[in-house]
């Protein structure tokens, strides 16, 4: 009588319940009902470069009082994810770009905020306007068609506010405000699909950022995930009326800040490593100008510089790895840059970040990215660093319990106080500094 079990010749892998075991966990990945962060996006995750965990963390200088978190909440409930904050020439504002479409500004207490501008003239107030919930994705299928402005920056001569949209490129509305004039939204044929932050230089150029040629705003977490690098950063030229390609191949390009005296520009990129710089040089008035960005992408959190005049124009440095995702990059009366940063990296990212087989299979997983972040230890907080010319750090303000901010985009330094914005919230917070 023969024996109950595998045959001799009979291998486990060609059992039955091994079988079973390989359809049951190919259907769990599959995430045929689309519960998983990606619901069938087409993602093809690349291996990024990043600075190692504990070379980055174990040197990060850390604020163990939480100062930040001892910040006022400004305007709760006022304003809907007030990514960049800006002041005109008087003095007058913030000016802020809101989730809901508009440009608002803060006119007193006996007005409030208005709207001074808005960046198509599909927005109505009926499709666009929908308060508190502009930070949630019940906005997000409105986007495209109300706008979403992200960088603001106020031309200090003319008076006129330049807005990066992150639908409608790159536009401009003068001081009365009113609806903003686009100025570029394609560059060598291809669309300008996310606009993010600018800057203008002394000559009039316009410096900004395209995070992606693969996804827009809406999509921009699979920027992240899947470490794409097709972000561009570009250049429009007033006078001739056209826009170029500056640098291309990057990973999130977001923040744009030009040094005090224009001899450098910094730049962020925000993925899920680190940062990278890469080279290029432009030419503007004939002469040689360079670029400083950091990148979260293939290369890891590092802050960057580059070189647009002197002797070192052209060429690259590397400012300071940093402990998790930037944003936008301001500078100080001081000349010193103050970087907003949702922190920080875990050890699991690293892992996920070297091995983007796994990334390609753990975030098809069909459970929300909430649990995926939580399973990867992921704590979102909000830190904000000064960095001087020379890249060292003269200043860390942590909020790790999230009692102002949980996700911080800016940092703006005026008149003894710090405001601090941010895409995620319905409020702005300030921090009298120093």
């Amino acid at each position: 009588m023969e024996k109950k079990g595998l045959h001799k010749d009979e291998t486990f892998l060609q059992h039955p319940i091994f079988l079973i075991i390989v359809l049951a966990f190919g259907f769990f990945v599959m995430d045929p009902f689309k519960i998983g962060p990606l619901g069938g996006i087409e993602f093809r995750p690349v291996k990024h470069d990043i600075a190692p965990y504990k070379q980055v963390m174990g040197s990060w200088p850390r604020d163990n009082r939480s100062r930040l978190g001892d910040g006022k909440l400004e305007f709760v409930d006022e304003v809907f994810g007030p990514e960049s904050l800006e002041f005109d020439s008087l003095g007058r504002g913030p000016y802020t770009g809101l989730a809901d479409g508009r440009v608002v500004r803060w006119v007193g207490e006996d007005i409030g905020w208005e709207t001074f501008a808005i960046v198509t003239s599909n927005w109505s107030e009926k499709l666009c306007a929908r308060g508190v919930d502009s930070t949630t994705a019940k906005q997000w299928k409105h986007e495209k068609w109300c706008g979403r402005p992200l960088g603001l920056r106020f031309h200090k001569e003319s008076g006129d506010l330049y807005i990066a949209d992150a639908y409608y490129g790159l536009l401009v509305v003068g001081p009365a405000g009113g609806l903003a004039t686009p100025l570029a939204t394609h560059v060598e044929g291809k669309q300008i699909l996310f606009a993010n932050d600018l800057d203008i230089h002394k000559n009039g150029s316009i410096f900004f950022t395209d995070t992606s040629e693969k996804y827009n705003r809406v999509y921009h977490f699979f920027i992240l995930l899947e470490g794409e690098s097709t972000g561009r950063l570009l250049r429009y030229d007033p006078p001739t009326k056209t826009t170029h390609v500056v640098l291309d191949g990057l990973a999130f390009p977001n923040g744009v800040q030009l040094s005090m005296d224009q001899t450098f520009l910094m730049f962020t990129e925000t993925s899920n490593c680190r940062q990278f710089q890469s080279l290029t040089v432009v030419i503007l008035v004939q002469r040689p100008y360079c670029v400083l960005f950091v990148t979260n992408l293939c290369h890891g959190d590092r802050l960057m510089k580059y070189w647009l005049e002197g002797p070192r124009a052209g060429t690259v440095e590397l400012v300071a790895n940093l402990p998790g995702f930037p944003d936008n990059v301001r500078i100080n009366e001081k000349g010193q840059f103050w970087v907003a940063i949702d922190c920080c990296r875990t050890p699991a990212q690293e892992v996920l970040a070297n091995n983007p087989w796994i990334r390609s299979i753990y975030f098809r997983l069909p459970m929300k990215m909430t649990i995926l972040a939580r399973m990867m230890g992921m704590k979102m907080f909000t830190v904000i660093s000064l960095f001087n010319e020379k890249g060292e750090i003269m200043e860390v303000l942590e909020d790790r319990k999230g009692v102002v901010m949980k996700l911080v985009s800016e940092v703006r330094q005026v008149q003894g106080k710090l405001w601090i914005g941010t895409v995620a919230h319905n409020h702005i917070a300030t921090l009298p500094y120093p």
